[in-house]
């Protein structure tokens, strides 16, 4: 036999493509399943990104690029960041990769080793803490409550900082909570870390073209002067653009961090995709009605999840101001038994609840928060009020 790394070994799949897979398995036998599992929308990628892509295939762009990203991809990065958070980026700060996931991991990879530790606020994204521990690095998770808005604070970070820390990780707006932070609180975040360490502020930003009512995204590295020489900001094209298979991702830092990475990415898969590059070109410098389109849907999906599920009985629901996650409580239907299966925590509660009434949710425990289930809304409303049915009719059954 193959002897299996220890590294190997030491890694959670993803709960999220597990539970998307689960779901595809029971479609597959006939079974009709309502499944939020998964953080993809359900629109097309919009006509003219897919029509520039057709455009680099016929001209013939389907060769390698430069390992950090062509220079017109570069470049629209960098408009975009100017024009929609007045963000001056130079292209030597600028690396794509096979989306935000990779360059979450180029980051960390980059930063980070054994010995060092990691803050990362619960909830969080389920790939956080797999990807620092793959680096030898820490995970320090800080667990924050529904009281907090699920929003990590200067003392709790004080308490968390050691003379081990070498980055803290943000994300606003988070999956899976929805919670976005002010720039008043993350602008006190920040003086905390500078004040007490000199770690760097990873900030994941990848929903931030997706808030609602009152709520504004902050891009972290414009908080302070001078900070963006401690920040790396990650975002992508697949939650605004509707691209998740177009796999477009990219972080913004400083110069010398943009060259490791370089050289990371060089091993690992040489360059990203030249035909998804030229696709990206026209999603950051086409028309952004699409998008605008796309948030006002979630808006309305998100009236309607929340509706829906606060007319349930014992489901406690925080709002969530950002992304297309609702991430309740489902702690009161504790100790019941289902079809005679008792649930005792929240894998328990969705995995009976898949195979018994096939709604697929996905545990707070895979987010780093016992109690709560995350939803995905960027469905259908018929998905939506089908599927809340189907979990109303559910839970009523247990005893």
């Amino acid at each position: 036999m193959i002897r299996i790394s220890a590294l190997a070994a030491s890694v959670k799949p993803s709960a999220t493509l597990a539970a998307g897979a689960k779901a595809r398995q029971l479609r597959a036998s006939g079974v009709q399943v309502f499944d939020f599992s998964l953080g993809e929308p359900d629109f097309d990628t919009p006509a003219h990104i897919r029509a520039a892509a057709d455009r680099a295939v016929a001209a013939g762009q389907t060769h390698y690029t430069p390992v950090t990203g062509t220079p017109e991809v570069k470049a629209a990065i960098c408009r975009w960041y100017k024009g929609y958070h007045g963000y001056e980026v130079a292209p030597e700060n600028v690396i794509v990769s096979n989306g935000a996931k990779h360059s979450l991991h180029n980051v960390l990879a980059a930063t980070v080793g054994p010995g060092d530790e990691v803050v990362i606020p619960t909830p969080y994204w389920v790939s956080y803490s797999d990807l620092v521990s793959m680096t030898g690095a820490a995970p320090v998770l800080v667990h924050t409550t529904p009281e907090s808005g699920f929003k990590l604070t200067p003392a709790q970070l004080r308490a968390a900082v050691t003379p081990k820390t070498r980055v803290l990780m943000l994300n606003s707006p988070c999956n899976p909570t929805g919670t976005v932070y002010t720039r008043a609180e993350l602008e006190a975040l920040a003086d905390t870390l500078v004040d007490h360490s000199d770690a760097a502020l990873l900030s994941d930003e990848i929903y931030e073209q997706l808030t609602y009512g009152d709520a504004k995204p902050t891009c972290v590295a414009t908080l302070r002067p001078g900070l963006r020489d401690r920040t790396v900001t990650v975002s992508g094209a697949s939650k605004s653009y509707a691209m998740t298979g177009w796999r477009m991702g990219w972080a913004v830092a400083p110069a010398a961090l943009v060259k490791a990475m370089d050289a990371i990415q060089s091993q690992e898969t040489s360059c990203p995709s030249s035909v998804s590059q030229a696709a990206l070109v026209a999603a950051l410098d086409g028309p952004q009605d699409c998008v605008a389109a796309m948030r006002a849907e979630f808006a309305a999906r998100r009236e309607l999840t929340c509706g829906l599920l606060r007319a349930i009985p014992g489901l406690k629901l925080p709002v969530p101001d950002g992304a297309f996650y609702a991430f309740f409580d489902v702690s009161a239907y504790f100790g019941k038994a289902f079809a005679g299966k008792p649930v005792g925590d929240s894998l328990g509660f969705c995995s009976a609840l898949l195979e018994q009434a096939h709604v697929n949710l996905i545990p707070g425990s895979a987010f780093g928060t016992e109690g709560f289930v995350r939803m995905s809304f960027a469905c259908s409303p018929d998905t939506i009020c089908g599927g809340l049915a189907k979990l109303a009719d559910w839970l009523a059954t247990g005893r």
